[in-house]
């Protein structure tokens, strides 16, 4: 493990969650990847040689993100292993929940909200998203989440 902790390849202040599609750089908010964007500072990662990287996607329809791409190497404790993921995928009430147009912009506004712990505070306000939220607790953390809540 390393012993330096990553910094944001825009701002250099704080850890970064995230990782550019196109050019792989790692940033940590909505900002500053608009900042990258902006500055003209992105500049992609050619895909068309694949001997160049075993690492570079192929193509962004095949692989358009990873987990690795979502947080940092050192932020061991915020990830969901790869097979509680999948589990979130197949999962049919999420799905049958997801058909729902309120939902979906609900958790749009989230993604998209420079404060997402207000958002997020916000959204937790509509019951459907606590029942989202509540679903992919018991899938994430069968045993926490069963205990508090027996259907």
């Amino acid at each position: 493990m390393r012993s330096v902790m990553q910094l944001c390849g825009v701002c250099s202040e704080h850890v970064p969650k995230y990782r550019c599609p196109a050019c792989r750089i790692r940033y940590c908010s909505v900002s500053c990847f608009k900042r990258h964007k902006d500055d003209d500072a992105c500049h992609p990662v050619k895909a068309s040689d694949p001997a160049s990287s075993s690492s570079t996607p192929v193509s962004s329809a095949e692989k358009p993100w990873d987990v690795e791409d979502r947080l940092d190497e050192d932020s061991q404790t915020d990830k969901v292993p790869l097979e509680k993921l999948q589990q979130l995928a197949d999962s049919e009430a999420l799905k049958g929940l997801l058909r729902n147009p309120h939902l979906r912009r609900l958790m749009m506004s989230v993604d998209t909200a420079e404060d997402k712990a207000k958002a997020t505070k916000d959204a937790m306000q509509e019951p459907l998203f606590v029942e989202f939220a509540d679903q992919c607790l018991k899938i994430i953390e069968p045993t926490e989440a069963e205990n508090d809540d027996e259907f």
